[in-house]
């Protein structure tokens, strides 16, 4: 059978940094309150006509340079994103453009902070069933387009970057030890929609909103679903929690971290968290924390690696790995 194992990483944080200590200026809120509640020290902050498109595109080059491989050889590109550049036409095709990748198709996913598992099952899919056999999958947001600045409870917690991941198409003899995607489901529930959301858009408002979050809410859900979503992977695979080497969750907070690990029985020195200083990159954690530990070494190949991620809709959803 065939596996989408994961060929090349890249990414691109804006030079913008914006700390705690910046927020302190206009809010009533401090450095300490913040990383008390979230564990968030900085966050990067695209620049006035950087789109998410350029964080896109510099992400994608980056992923293709670094392992050396051509354009011409994509077939897909699948760009998770909740703040694309326009409506239409996707961002994905400014991407694919922009990076001269001329074969296949490219479209956007909005599964909010979601977004990167969803569009990893789907690039897993279109891999499996032989439709490609190199799919470009990028997680990219401009967060600071659609917050609300007077809002600490929300402000604080986001930021922009992007990062991308290269699947491949390799033969494999279908068994859990293979590398590649070992495991994907994705879900959602509507009746939840108005947990996570923006205050505008197209056919509503004309215009794109701001975001909106019941808090509580969010992390009940998250500190449920997402250690539910990687038990389900485990059962499926016949694997077993101790033989996860890495957790690699989306990047919501460090509270959300915390309680996903110890739901799981996962001790903090597996899990991968880059949330202190990208802060809530929402379809661009899971990529960023992913390209970062395995370019520092920490991730190696053969390793067993668990990705659950919850955003807007509600949506959520697992991915198990081997690198």
């Amino acid at each position: 059978m065939l596996r989408a194992v994961v060929i090349g990483t890249g990414e691109y944080l804006p030079e913008k940094i914006m700390t705690n200590h910046d927020f302190a200026q206009t809010l009533e809120t401090s450095h300490e309150w913040i990383v008390e509640r979230t564990g968030i020290i900085q966050r990067h902050i695209a620049a006035e006509g950087e789109n998410t498109s350029d964080l896109a595109t510099i992400a994608g080059q980056n992923a293709l340079k670094d392992f050396g491989i051509s354009p011409d050889s994509i077939d897909l590109v699948i760009l998770a994103t909740t703040t694309p550049d326009d409506t239409m036409p996707s961002t994905a095709s400014k991407v694919q453009h922009s990076l001269g990748i001329k074969n296949g198709a490219a479209f956007d996913v909005n599964a909010a902070c979601s977004g990167f598992v969803y569009a990893m099952s789907i690039a897993n899919s279109f891999i499996v069933s032989r439709q490609a056999k190199r799919v470009m999958v990028i997680g990219a947001e401009t967060y600071s387009r659609i917050m609300n600045w007077e809002d600490r409870g929300t402000c604080i917690l986001f930021g922009d970057g992007a990062a991308a991941v290269i699947l491949e198409a390799q033969e494999a003899k279908g068994t859990n030890t293979d590398r590649g995607i070992l495991f994907s489901k994705i879900h959602s529930d509507g009746q939840y929609t108005e947990l996570l959301k923006t205050t505008g858009g197209v056919s509503s408002t004309k215009n794109a909103g701001y975001l909106t979050m019941v808090g509580r809410e969010i992390f009940r859900h998250a500190a449920s679903k997402m250690p539910a979503s990687v038990e389900e992977g485990l059962l499926e695979t016949g694997l077993g929690k101790d033989e996860i080497d890495w957790l690699v969750p989306h990047q919501a907070n460090m509270r959300i971290l915390a309680s996903v690990a110890q739901k799981l029985g996962i001790g903090e020195d597996k899990v991968i968290a880059t949330a202190p200083m990208h802060a809530n990159t929402s379809a661009a954690s899971i990529p960023l924390a992913l390209h970062q530990a395995a370019k520092d070494g920490r991730i190696s190949r053969g390793n067993l690696i668990a990705c659950p991620a919850l955003g807007a809709g509600l949506t959520w959803g697992c991915i198990l790995l081997r690198w």
